[in-house]
């Protein structure tokens, strides 16, 4: 199956902070099974660009790749319960996924 799969773009999913230390808050975005391995994931935190380090996984079995990035925010910024946006862009397709504090239970 790796032969033909042609652009796939790939499922986000924003997991809240698992590590919450002192003063910050770590954040990270998963995109799963894209096609091919040049999308690329960015941050914005109330609109506003924010940077990320990001890791390529893959290709996978079926040929698809996967990525993570994690985000570290300011412990007040994220306690502000400001939208928190991963985006997943290759050329003009892009895919996003939002989240909020007050989304976490």
């Amino acid at each position: 199956m790796t032969s033909g799969l042609g652009d796939t773009s790939p499922k986000l999913t924003v997991l809240p902070p698992t590590d919450i230390s002192g003063s910050s808050a770590t954040l990270m975005c998963l995109a799963n099974g894209g096609f091919p391995s040049d999308w690329t994931l960015s941050w914005s935190v109330a609109g506003s660009s924010r940077s990320g380090e990001t890791s390529l996984w893959g290709p996978q079995k079926d040929g698809l790749y996967s990525w993570s990035s994690t985000l570290t925010l300011p412990l007040q910024e994220w306690t502000q319960d400001v939208p928190v946006t991963c985006q997943a862009t290759r050329g003009s397709q892009t895919v996003t996924k939002i989240l909020k504090k007050s989304d976490c239970s």
